[in-house]
């Protein structure tokens, strides 16, 4: 196996529900650190601003808060799923123990499958998390759970895919911070989560339509309440092809191997 991991995927008796099980287990047997902590932020996001900003409506009848809500459910997914794969693998490269994942019979599709299932997973869990504990300030509406389903595992997805391509590109911390800070953090903060594109200049709304994550905040937000910024078919397509380009360059890494066996 000199380029990478080459086994045909998911053969029966594979390793792939062992790495499952572990990625799943690494966060939480942490979980106070990994699924509370995201829950208290996302919740002092919704005191602050929904305190700061109440009595303001948006779309002509939601009130502030809850249009904040759903925003910050999908907040905290995407940024959960990114830090469990991104995380982890850096982690693995640091200390070492990754040759040990490498030396198992795993192919690079059954390695990128357990990782992204796993980084889902905790994405979702904390995203109900701060959809309970903010249910105390009025839960929102829910017209169309199917799509709240699609764009919370496509979201979640495609931020365990981009967590994986930064854990394979970063030999340190800092380097993995620097692709939080600089690249995941402002395309959160800046899509639609605090507020709706209709209310920036017209030059920050074209600027808005270039942002990938905004797609993914507006079709899940589409899902509580039946109304969003975009029509959520678009929405869709975009975020399904964002999805597939992200997941080819994440399984063209590990086939090759990238800074991982080399």
């Amino acid at each position: 196996m000199k380029h990478g991991l080459s086994r045909p995927p998911l053969e029966y008796g594979s390793g792939f529900p062992t790495l499952l099980r572990k990625e799943v287990l690494r966060f939480y047997k942490v979980g106070f650190q990994t699924v509370a902590a995201p829950v208290l932020t996302a919740v002092l996001y919704l005191m602050i601003f929904g305190h700061v900003l109440e009595g303001r409506e948006v779309y002509g009848r939601l009130s502030y808060t809850a249009f904040l809500i759903p925003g910050l459910v999908m907040m905290s997914v995407l940024q959960n799923a990114f830090a469990n794969t991104s995380s982890s693998l850096i982690q693995s490269k640091v200390t070492g123990n990754l040759v040990f994942v490498l030396l198992a019979p795993l192919s690079h599709f059954e390695f990128y499958a357990a990782y992204i299932l796993a980084a889902v997973f905790r994405g979702v869990v904390v995203g109900f998390g701060v959809l309970l504990i903010t249910a105390w300030y009025g839960l929102p509406a829910i017209d169309y759970p199917l799509w709240i389903l699609t764009f919370a595992f496509f979201g979640a997805a495609i931020l365990g895919s981009l967590g994986l391509i930064a854990g394979i590109w970063a030999d340190k911390y800092d380097q993995l911070a620097a692709f939080q800070n600089f690249v995941i953090m402002p395309a959160t903060m800046l899509s639609g989560v605090f507020y709706s594109i209709h209310s920036l200049p017209a030059a920050w709304q074209v600027v808005s339509h270039f942002n990938p994550f905004f797609y993914m905040i507006d079709g899940f937000r589409y899902g509580f309440f039946g109304v969003s910024d975009i029509s959520p078919w678009n929405s869709l397509a975009i975020v399904v092809c964002f999805f597939i380009v992200v997941s080819v360059i994440a399984l063209r890494l590990l086939q090759k191997g990238y800074k991982l066996r080399h």
